[in-house]
């Protein structure tokens, strides 16, 4: 649709016909009758009348450059379709373990035996989906934390880059305390109350240069809310040779070290002993981090003063040159 920036410049339209009103008229002898003592003589006449017509043409042509410059002031904008913009929402930091524990197939999904990490691709990706109007950002963490994908609103990156996530790409410790510190220096510059972590693990510190419990500390006087989560099932079925054993996969699995990180914080710890209680963790985080719905819109905006305002240009240069060759005629 087209819009006026500045409807009120239209008001100067009726300006030309204020100063013919309000004006002194012209002299007398500018306006004098031509009188013909013969008739032989009405090709003057005729003459007169044809100056008289292209002085109409003349004037008509001024009015149409004043309207053409008056409209091309009130700045006529075409609004394209509107767009929705990214909303300003929550900065979620998602810390994922890749170390070597786990790889241990204690996870069941669609009725067949997969590693923890293959469970929590298939069930964080959903989540990641509904995050609309939040920035997301991807930790990886073993040996050592690095980011995988820095905060940002594409969420199709970030679960690509997660699938793409493999076990022992960064050592085969866990380094919680490292990635604490690296999720607080990559949301310094955001909103205190709307910095979240959530941290994946299914093991106890075992690297790192920062404690767990030090980076807990930090993260709470910087306003970064951190929910822990310990995967890994209590029992499992180790088949040899022989006989098959039940042993519990997550014995190294520090529940306290993680719980005190969120209380601390102001999260919440959470345990998952299967794919349905981690799919049920991520829509109670949902519940209590919930995603932006409100939508901000932009309607791209495109100037056309131009051709008005070219026009009336077009119009003015005619307009003199006409007067230049009526003077040139005249002198000839």
């Amino acid at each position: 649709m087209i819009h006026f920036a500045w409807p009120w410049a239209l008001l100067l339209l009726p300006l030309p016909y204020l100063v013919r009103c309000l004006a002194p008229p012209a002299l007398a002898a500018e306006e004098a009758a031509l009188w013909v003592p013969r008739l032989s003589r009405f090709d003057v006449a005729r003459h007169q009348q044809s100056r008289r017509a292209r002085s109409r043409v003349a004037m008509l042509l001024a009015i149409l450059c004043w309207l053409l410059l008056v409209l091309a002031c009130a700045r006529p904008q075409w609004l394209g379709a509107p767009l929705e913009l990214p909303v300003s929402g929550r900065d979620l930091l998602l810390a994922v373990d890749i170390s070597g524990s786990m790889q241990t197939e204690d996870f069941e999904l669609h009725g067949q035996q997969v590693d923890r990490l293959t469970a929590l691709k298939q069930i964080a990706d959903p989540f990641i989906a509904r995050r609309s109007g939040d920035r997301i950002g991807l930790i990886l963490f073993g040996d050592q934390a690095y980011v995988q994908t820095p905060l940002t609103f594409d969420r199709t990156m970030v679960t690509q880059l997660l699938d793409e996530a493999a076990i022992g790409l960064a050592g085969k410790q866990t380094a919680i305390g490292d990635a604490i510190g690296l999720a607080l220096k990559r949301t310094a510059e955001g909103e205190a109350h709307k910095r979240v972590l959530i941290l994946l693990t299914d093991g106890a510190n075992t690297a790192g240069q920062l404690a767990p419990l030090k980076a807990a500390e930090l993260a709470a006087q910087q306003g970064l809310k951190i929910y822990t989560i310990g995967i890994g099932a209590d029992e499992m079925q180790v088949r040899s040779f022989f006989f098959s054993q039940t042993v519990n996969p997550s014995a190294d699995l520090d529940e306290k070290t993680l719980r005190s990180i969120a209380e601390q914080t102001g999260g919440r710890y959470f345990r998952a002993h299967d794919s349905a209680e981690l799919e049920q963790i991520y829509q109670l985080l949902d519940q209590l981090e919930p995603a932006v719905r409100a939508r901000e819109l932009y309607r791209p905006v495109t100037d056309l003063f131009v051709w008005p305002l070219g026009l009336a240009l077009a119009g003015a240069v005619i307009l003199l040159l006409r007067d230049a060759l009526a003077a040139l005629r005249r002198r000839a």
